[in-house]
């Protein structure tokens, strides 16, 4: 398969991919652009089927219809379904593909080409899904948080796609101290978990943008929140779009209700939004001992991301 335009000449439908690993901002980052005319948030898709079929931790799509009666995503779900399948069984044989074809480490081989039918049947299946969604979605440009490097790296291999990454980092401090509680429908992780998987998709999630770099982009969640408007408009220029569309002004931006798949609890949140530029909490709210752990562990990529860990702050490069 290739990215390629179809027979019919219609253009190749964008799918700007956010990567790296969870507690990144990247659920934000996606409802903010929701709001521009033409674009639609799809939030974790990787996590439709198992979401769906009750399988994952939360059911409910962004709009707070569960995602069987929800009216995007109860027409998607059946995309790829054989004949005389119940929705549950066909959820689980795409369940049984993404762990065997699509997860962390597969991601250096997809890099090299569908090496399997088990990858070719998932490959097929997402052309077909992103294809549906932006027919039902009514949208040019796909946004995909599901931050799997697998899924990511398949998106080269889908026709009639051409796939942009955005690999966005944060602090592992931070990111740790999110994990530290849980949220919600989130579950809480350790320190030395959360540091040892920020590392894993970090590392995979390179290996993507360096393959394709004049379609992708690296960005720090705390540039992003320094400067929302200017991200968003680096963003938009990513994927050659104009910067005119920007929803976020003066740090603000008015989001409406979405259909997300999962994600941070926060997407179901509506209404005037401020991205605030402080996120230090991690300096009170995780013990000594833990942000230990999570420098022997992230570095050196924390020295990579521009980090710097035993000063009294965490300084950025650029």
């Amino acid at each position: 398969m290739t990215n390629s335009p179809s027979d019919t000449g219609a253009e190749p439908l964008k799918v700007l991919c956010i990567t790296g690993w969870c507690r990144n901002g990247s659920t934000i980052i996606g409802n903010i652009l929701n709001e521009i005319p033409g674009f639609f948030h799809v939030g974790e898709l990787h996590f439709l089927w198992k979401n769906a079929a009750q399988r994952g931790v939360n059911e409910d799509c962004g709009c707070g219809r569960k995602l069987v009666d929800c009216p995007i995503w109860s027409a998607i779900l059946p995309v790829g379904q054989p004949a005389g399948t119940t929705l549950v069984e066909h959820a689980d044989a795409v369940i049984r593909r993404q762990l065997g074809s699509v997860r962390t480490r597969h991601t250096w081989r997809l890099l090299r080409g569908l090496h399997s039918e088990q990858l070719r049947a998932h490959a097929a299946l997402m052309t077909d899904v992103y294809q549906a969604i932006a027919k039902r979605s009514d949208s040019r440009v796909i946004i995909d948080t599901s931050k799997m490097p697998g899924e990511s790296a398949l998106l080269e291999r889908l026709d009639g796609i051409t796939p942009y990454y955005v690999h966005v980092v944060r602090d592992p401090r931070a990111v740790a101290q999110s994990w530290s509680k849980p949220k919600e429908y989130v579950y809480a992780m350790g320190p030395g978990k959360s540091t040892g998987y920020w590392t894993g998709f970090n590392l995979a999630a390179h290996a993507i943008t360096k393959r394709y770099p004049e379609r992708s982009m690296f960005l720090r969640y705390e540039d992003f929140i320094a400067d929302p408007a200017g991200t968003i408009d680096q963003l938009l220029r990513l994927i050659e779009s104009d910067p005119a569309g920007n929803p976020v002004t003066d740090r603000t931006v008015e989001l409406h209700t979405n259909h997300t798949v999962t994600g941070n609890p926060d997407r179901f949140n509506i209404g005037a939004t401020v991205i605030r530029p402080s996120d230090d909490s991690w300096r009170t709210g995780l013990p000594q001992s833990a942000q230990r752990t999570v420098a022997a562990l992230s570095w050196p990529l924390t020295r990579r991301y521009g980090y710097e860990f035993g000063a009294a702050d965490s300084k950025g490069r650029g």
